[in-house]
């Protein structure tokens, strides 16, 4: 698991930086982070360990959330500028329409740490999960389950370029079976906003539109699952292969109750203390290119060049359940609440 999630922490020592010099290098900083929202659980699990890592260091934490508006985002960015941050940590709401307020902190000499979503702008350090790899690895599980049929693919929101990466890796792996005609795409639909409750209209109409005759659903995060389940389950479909990811409590247990058929684990924990450490070392001058880690990626729609750091997904099924719970990411009671003691997977026997 060291080499799963790998943090910054241990680049840097290995670099030979020392904790306690980068800690005495924070003094007296303020590092600025902008929400998109809070309406997924994940983003408090990230939260909490931005916020711990910088106390660790000695630095300031301050924040907005945008609640969902990309026009409080932007005000909410100048609003972090004007309380005196010293960096920026960035998730996105809309990609296009943060970019005013990204250059805005560029030309104040801000950095800008784009924080698991994509920001395409020059000079802003990209941190997140292998997005193409958390694709890819969804739709592996959910051809194991039903290797031929009709599919949906309910994606994230289309202001978020994840949305695509993560379509772009599972379309690498079903790519063969759909020209072949084993797949049949009888519904693809965006998520405004990654809400659950859009997401469950979506498949509720797709349902409608094909009499109920579908066979799996290629969700793209645990939220997008959670309405996708909801919609099959008022029809009688629960069960029915279903993807998602984040590592989500309530979507733990359902790939517990064999409701989700896969989860992939992106710790949270891992991306908020990256975070936080590079936006500390960005903040007192350290160059990007200089960061323990980093790489060069331009991959983005409009080919960026970037630099960039990308920590590694783990799939979660019923098999390997126990990995999170022995990670301490969820309580076991919490993953195997309501499971049939007569089906249920070995980490909740």
């Amino acid at each position: 698991m060291t080499r799963i999630m790998r943090g910054i922490s241990a680049a840097l020592v290995a670099a030979g930086v020392a904790f306690s010099a980068l800690a005495a290098q924070a003094q007296d900083l303020v590092v600025g982070v902008s929400w998109s929202n809070f309406q997924e659980e994940r983003w408090k699990t990230d939260e909490a360990a931005i916020k711990s890592r910088l106390e660790e260091l000695g630095a300031k934490y301050i924040s907005a959330d945008a609640q969902s508006s990309s026009e409080k985002q932007i005000a909410d960015i100048e609003g972090l500028i004007a309380r005196g941050a010293n960096a920026l940590i960035v998730l996105a709401q809309d990609a296009s329409a943060i970019v005013p307020a990204v250059e805005k902190a560029k030309a104040e000499g801000i950095p800008v740490v784009g924080y698991d979503r994509l920001i395409e702008v020059p000079e802003v350090f990209y941190l997140t999960f292998d997005n193409k790899e958390v694709g890819r690895i969804q739709a592996r599980e959910v051809l194991k389950m039903k290797p031929e049929g009709n599919y949906v693919f309910i994606k994230g929101s289309s202001a978020d370029p994840n949305a695509d990466f993560l379509h772009e890796g599972q379309l690498e792996v079903l790519d063969e079976a759909i020209k072949a005609g084993k797949i049949n795409v009888v519904g693809e639909q965006y998520t405004d906003g990654w809400l659950p409750e859009n997401a469950q209209k979506n498949m509720e109409q797709i349902l409608t539109a094909n009499n109920n005759k579908i066979d799996a659903v290629v969700a793209s995060n645990d939220g997008t699952a959670g309405g996708v389940v909801a919609a099959l389950s008022a029809q009688g479909l629960e069960g029915l292969p279903v993807s998602g990811q984040d590592g989500d409590h309530a979507a733990l247990n359902r790939v517990a109750k064999g409701l989700q058929t896969v989860s992939v684990w992106k710790d949270a924990r891992e991306l908020g203390k990256a975070a936080a450490e590079i936006a500390v070392q960005l903040a007192k001058g350290t160059a990007a290119t200089e960061i323990a880690g980093a790489e060069k990626w331009d991959d983005g729609p409009k080919g960026v060049a970037m630099d960039a750091i990308f920590l590694k997904p783990v799939p979660i099924t019923k098999e390997n359940l126990g990995v999170v719970i022995d990670a301490g990411w969820v309580g076991k009671d919490v993953v195997c609440q309501g499971v049939d003691s007569g089906m249920a997977p070995g980490a909740c026997q």
